[in-house]
């Protein structure tokens, strides 16, 4: 191996190092707590070495939200396959959508920038979130008599739904409403759902 190879690999190493050490920081004391200067003396680095491979705080965060998202999309994804009916599939992108929003609160938190100061416009990239969506939608109006049906519209009333209820149930300090919550979700998707018929 070649000065130059071992040198990026050695760069990689140390961006992996902070990385882990962000998530770890992240998983005992929240995103806000976050900062470049508790990173560097966790990882017994200088500062600078942390703002050689990441510009500042909202570019580690983003990396974190750009992997929430590939990891939301994949849920989605896995979702939509166990169903061959679009109506099917859109109840079971619901599902896979509040289970990863439940299970996975810092991501999801920081993705949105649900309960969070900081981080807007972290949730751009998302990882195509809207193309499984979009596409469930379509095909389930292709179906019904309602071919005018402005499906970026009702993509955006399907999502607010769901942003809506999680980022109500994740702000909230109590968990004891889960299933009463859950219950809300599945009755506001068939509302929906019919909507579209």
């Amino acid at each position: 191996m070649g000065i130059t190879e071992r040198r990026i690999r050695e760069k990689e190493k140390v961006r992996e190092t902070i990385i882990a050490k962000a998530w770890e920081m992240v998983q005992a004391d929240g995103w806000e707590a976050l900062s470049i200067r508790k990173i560097a003396d966790a990882i017994e680095y200088s500062v600078p070495v942390i703002y050689d491979h990441f510009e500042n705080k909202e570019a580690i965060l983003s990396e974190f939200a750009k992997e929430g998202f590939r990891i939301l999309s994949k849920k989605m994804e896995q979702a939509k396959q166990k169903a061959a009916n679009p109506v099917e599939q859109l109840k079971a992108m619901a599902d896979a959508y509040w289970n990863f929003a439940m299970k996975n609160t810092a991501y999801y938190r920081l993705m949105y920038g649900v309960g969070m100061q900081c981080c807007s416009g972290l949730g751009k990239d998302k990882e195509g979130f809207d193309d499984h969506v979009t596409d469930t939608i379509r095909q389930i109006v292709a179906k019904t008599k309602y071919k005018n049906t402005n499906v970026c519209l009702k993509y955006h009333t399907f999502w607010s739904i769901l942003h809506g209820l999680v980022s109500i149930k994740i702000t909230e300090q109590s968990r004891q409403d889960r299933e009463l919550n859950k219950l809300v979700l599945q009755d506001a998707i068939e509302g929906f759902i019919k909507n579209l018929k």
